[in-house]
This record gives structure tokens, C-alpha cells and sequence, in this order.
């Protein structure tokens, strides 16, 4: 966990002037009760007022100095904490943004959540205890005993019986309370998990009528998770009570051992309530080191998991090297030689020794059964993957050579399932060109068959967009999110399966106004629609990973079955 102090180092003045005045305030505490016992003794039973009034006054300044330094140490702490905390946030969050698809689909979206939210949590809260009590807290514990001693020897002995007993009592709870800890951030994971698929997919839960056996999952998942709370609550409650017998029974042997040795003249009155003071004290600051125990330990918890995280080495290198010169690459397209692919290294191999010339702003369609691995090519452009066996090459440059923002500006692409962000049309719009005008936004919608639509809505571009863009329809979204694509006239346009929403009208209108307006793009179109990809100057059908067919549409109809079936197929439909 310590290790992970690197990202507080902005905050060195508060993590090292926190506990120095938490430490005054703690060495000002311990003081206190002896100076009540002289009050007593030299005081109030001499009938001395003004040593009364002096000690008195000495013990108020020391609490307002006390007070101080303890608001002065829980500023420090706040913006040490917070700060560590927006850090590390930070850091996990460009850690998490240079992983490749492949880490990511490791990890999965709900344990990313909890450890970029909950487990930075805990570290945060960590940091704070450690400025605020780490020193503080075994000081007062280890100081009573010493001040016990220097009032009375026998009475300092009982502190040191009481210390074992007490943390006998702590190791055995936290022996038992720590591997419950590390399985309930394994529960917040799996119900971060159903939670986000439940909300997600709403529609089909709703569809399917799923509703109350979902409602019985999470509520199993939730009850799970409740009980191991519960039980660890359980066990960490008994602490106190047990601190307090403990206590309790110290203060009673201290009141046997002092009474007697009041009688005899060798005690006094006073300093019989300054080790009942001492031995408050002690026993409070223990319960504070057991809870700091059980916070590093939740911490350590988190600690591994985060670090799990930033260790891992990104299989596809982020770092832009010198960008290559626009006007001295010479555009040829793509390339795909020999290329295959597996998902994961024991996997089997999703695409099979691809071998594929897309010369630059020419169409390529392509087409196939689901599960062919149509969507997997064109994610290997962009490197989202990168292949296992093969090159890919964009203008004549191997895509591991291109630095990869400089790569994926030249891209665009348009997810079969269309994803809006919250904001407003021009905001979403903006995604693909940070500086576009009104008119590049205009453009790019009235390419995308959507300029109409937007026109008639009241606010215009500043439409805001909830959620997902559940306030506009599939096809609206869908033609939104082209839209997004198109505004930056990019060298390649990649169109996964993306006119499916479309109807067939509007479909041919979006692939003419793509011919007209962006001539020099390279299109590669991902469809089961045969319509959509017919004109293409190839098509390409996979099949289980393997090319079965590379044509035009008229030399697929005479030389691919698997083109011939999904033409009749369609065909058939079309009649009935």
C-alpha cells in the first residue's frame, strides 16, 4: 500500500505537518491528567485558590492549543487525503484508457468501477487515518503506561497485564474479520455487475418478462453480501464491549492496589484519578489502533487491487513516436497480409490467414454468418487488437509503426450498437472534431440523413441527450452517431453493421451522399443487408474466420455458395 504514497507527493508538507501537530495535541493530553492530579492534591486539598485558578488556567490554554493543532492536523489530512485520492483516480483512469481492448475484457467494466470508486475510497481514507491517528494513537497508549510507572511502579504493572489481554482480543478479531473484508469487495464486484446488466438491459428484462427473477438475483446477491456485513460488524462490535470489561476490571484492581496505598500515605488522592485518567486513556487509543488495523487492512485489500491495475503492461504500445508526415505517406489503402487472430493465447484463431488489398477511397463490403469475425477485422485497423500472425499496413506503413493517436485520427468508426454521451447534439458532434463550426455540424448531419430531424427540434443542436440518447430513436441515434463519424472526414470510414437500423430508402440516400461527398474516404461496410454492400468494389464474406469469398457482387453470385445463400435468402424474404 505505502508504495502507492508516490502519488501524494504533491502533499508532503500535510502528510509530514499532520501528524507532527497531532503529536503536540497527543504530548498536550497526556499532560492534562497529571496537572489534574497536582490541582487535586496541591490545590483543592491544601485550599491553595490561586494554585487552583493558575493550574486551572494552564489546563484550559494547553486544551485551546490541543484544539488547534487537532483542526490545523484535519485540515492537512483533508487535502492530503482528497488530493492523493484525485490522484491516484487520475492515474488509474489513464492507466485504464492506454489498456487494449483485450486487458480491458480481462478486467471487465464492473471491478474497473469498483476500483476506480470504492478501493480508492479506502486509500483515501487510509491516508487520513494515517495522518491523523498513526502517531497519535499508540503514543497515548505507550505514553500511559510510561506516566503510570512515574506515579506508581505497581500500578504501571497492571497497565502491561492489560496490554497483552487486549491484544489477544484484537488479533483474534482481526485474524477472523480480514478474509471477510477481501470477500466482500469480491461481492461489491459481482453486484456492480448485475446492476449495471440490469439497467443496461432494461428493455429486454422487460421484454422477456425477467423482471422478478432478476429482482430474486439481486436481492440473493444483496442479502449474500448484507450477511457477511453483518457478520463482520458482529465481530468487530464485540470489541468494545470488551475493551470496556477490560477497562472496567483494570479500573477496579487500580482502585484495590491505590486505596490501600492512599491509607498508608504513599498515593494520593489525586494522582489515583490521574492513572484512572491514564488508564482510560490506553484502552481508548488501543480501540483506535484496532480500528486503524482493520482500516489498512480493508486498505491493503484495495492497495493489491489497484495495483493489479496500473502493473499491467499494455499488450499494444500507446506512446507516439515521431508522427509521420501526411504528404510524404503515400496513400495505398490497406493492406492485410497473412493476417490471423485469437483472443486470447490458448484461444482458438477468430480470424484465419487474411489476405486483403482495400485500395484508398475505394468500398469494401463485407458480409457473412454471425460469429464470422467481421466486426474482429476492422477493430485490428485501429489496433483495438493486434493480430497474432500477419501484418496489417495503412499507406504503405505497418499500423505498429503509426503513432496511435496520429492512426486512429485518420479512422472513424460507427459501433453496431450506437453509443450517444450525455450532453447535446453539437457536444456529440463534437467528439469527432473538437473544433467543428456550425456548418461542418450541418454537413455532417445532412450527410448522415439527419439534418431534418434535427432541424424541426425546438433547441436545434443544443438538444440535450440523456442518457444513452434514450430520448431519440434507434435509427435517430444510429444516424446521430454517423453523423459524429463523418464530421472530421476521415481516411477511413469503418460502418460495423450500422445501417441495420436504417431503412432501405434512407440506407441507399447515406451510402449516395458517402459517394458524392467523400470520395476519397476508404469505406469498409460490415452488413447482412446485401443491398447496403452490392455496388462495393469488393466484397469480402467470412466464414468462421476464413475468406470463402473476395468479389464483386456479380463474380460472388457465380463463385461463392455462401454469397449465393445469403442473396437467396434475402431474395426470398423480399418475395414474401
Amino acid at each position: 500500500m505505502f508504495h502507492l504514497l508516490i502519488y501524494a507527493k504533491k502533499y508532503k508538507k500535510q502528510i509530514i505537518l499532520g501528524p507532527f501537530f497531532k503529536f503536540l495535541e497527543a504530548c498536550f493530553e497526556l499532560v492534562l491528567p497529571l496537572m489534574m492530579a497536582r490541582l487535586v492534591d496541591n490545590g483543592i486539598q491544601e485550599n491553595d485558590k490561586d494554585y487552583v485558578i493558575k493550574m486551572a488556567g494552564l489546563m484550559v490554554l494547553m486544551s485551546v492549543i490541543g484544539l488547534i493543532c487537532v483542526m490545523i492536523c484535519q485540515y492537512y489530512s483533508s487535502i492530503a487525503s482528497q488530493g492523493f485520492g484525485t490522484e491516484l483516480r487520475n492515474q488509474l483512469i489513464k492507466k485504464i484508457n492506454s489498456l487494449s481492448h483485450a486487458e480491458l475484457n480481462d478486467f471487465g467494466t464492473d471491478t474497473l468501477i469498483t476500483r476506480t470508486t470504492n478501493d480508492i475510497n479506502q486509500l483515501q481514507l487510509a491516508l487520513a487515518m494515517l495522518i491523523r491517528l498513526v502517531i497519535r494513537a499508540p503514543f497515548l497508549s505507550i505514553g500511559s503506561v510510561f506516566m503510570a510507572f512515574y506515579i506508581d511502579t505497581q500500578a504501571g504493572l497492571l497497565f502491561l497485564l492489560l496490554l497483552p489481554v487486549f491484544c489477544l482480543i484484537l488479533f483474534i478479531i482481526i485474524k477472523i474479520t480480514v478474509p471477510l473484508y477481501k470477500k466482500i469487495q469480491g461481492m461489491i464486484d459481482k453486484l456492480n455487475l448485475q446492476l449495471s446488466q440490469n439497467l443496461s438491459g432494461v428493455r429486454v428484462i422487460r421484454a422477456f418478462a425477467r423482471k422478478e427473477t432478476e429482482i430474486k438475483q439481486v436481492d440473493k446477491t444483496t442479502d449474500d453480501l448484507a450477511d457477511v456485513y453483518l457478520r463482520v460488524s458482529r465481530i468487530s462490535a464485540f470489541l468494545t464491549p470488551a475493551t470496556t470489561l477490560i477497562m472496567n476490571a483494570g479500573i477496579i484492581f487500580l482502585l484495590y492496589i491505590s486505596g490501600w496505598k492512599v491509607s498508608l500515605g504513599s498515593l494520593q488522592q489525586g494522582e489515583v484519578l490521574a492513572l484512572i485518567n491514564y488508564m482510560n486513556q490506553m484502552l481508548l487509543a488501543l480501540i483506535v489502533v484496532s480500528n486503524l488495523v482493520l482500516i489498512f487492512t480493508r486498505a491493503s485489500a484495495s492497495a493489491s487491487r489497484v495495483n493489479e491495475v496500473l502493473a499491467v503492461t499494455p499488450s499494444i504500445d500507446t506512446k507516439s513516436d515521431a508522427a509521420f508526415d501526411s504528404a510524404a505517406v503515400e496513400h495505398t489503402g490497406v493492406l492485410f497480409d497473412a493476417v490471423s487472430f485469437r483472443y486470447q493465447p490458448d484461444a482458438g484463431l477468430a480470424l484465419k490467414n487474411i489476405t486483403l488489398q482495400i485500395p484508398n477511397g475505394t468500398m469494401l463490403g463485407i458480409t457473412g454468418a454471425t460469429g464470422s469475425g467481421k466486426s474482429t477485422l476492422t477493430q485490428l485497423i485501429p489496433r483495438f487488437y493486434d493480430t497474432s500472425e500477419g501484418i496489417i499496413t495503412i499507406d504503405g506503413q505497418d499500423v505498429r509503426n503509426w503513432p496511435l493517436d496520429q492512426l486512429r485520427r485518420k479512422i472513424a468508426m460507427v459501433p453496431q450498437t450506437p453509443i450517444l454521451f450525455t450532453g447535446t447534439i453539437r457536444e456529440n458532434l463534437q467528439w469527432g472534431k473538437e473544433d467543428a463550426k456550425d456548418k461542418d455540424c450541418w454537413e455532417a448531419l445532412d450527410i448522415a440523413q439527419c439534418r431534418e430531424f434535427v432541424e424541426q427540434l425546438e433547441q436545434g443542436l443544443d438538444t440535450p441527450i440523456y442518457e444513452g440518447g434514450k430520448n431519440f430513436s434507434g435509427g435517430q441515434k444510429q444516424r446521430l452517431t454517423i453523423a459524429r463519424a463523418l464530421i472530421a472526414k476521415p481516411d477511413i470510414l469503418v460502418l460495423d453493421d450500422s445501417l441495420s437500423a436504417l431503412d432501405y430508402q434512407t440506407d441507399l440516400n447515406l451510402r449516395a451522399a458517402l459517394n458524392t461527398r467523400l470520395e476519397k474516404t476508404t469505406l469498409i461496410v460490415i452488413s447482412q443487408r446485401i443491398s447496403s454492400i452490392r455496388h462495393a468494389q469488393q466484397i469480402l464474406v467470412l466464414d468462421e474466420g476464413k475468406t470463402v469469398g473476395l468479389g464483386t457482387h456479380e463474380q460472388l453470385l457465380k463463385s461463392s455458395p455462401q454469397y449465393q445463400e445469403i442473396v437467396l435468402s434475402q431474395e426470398a424474404d423480399n418475395d414474401e
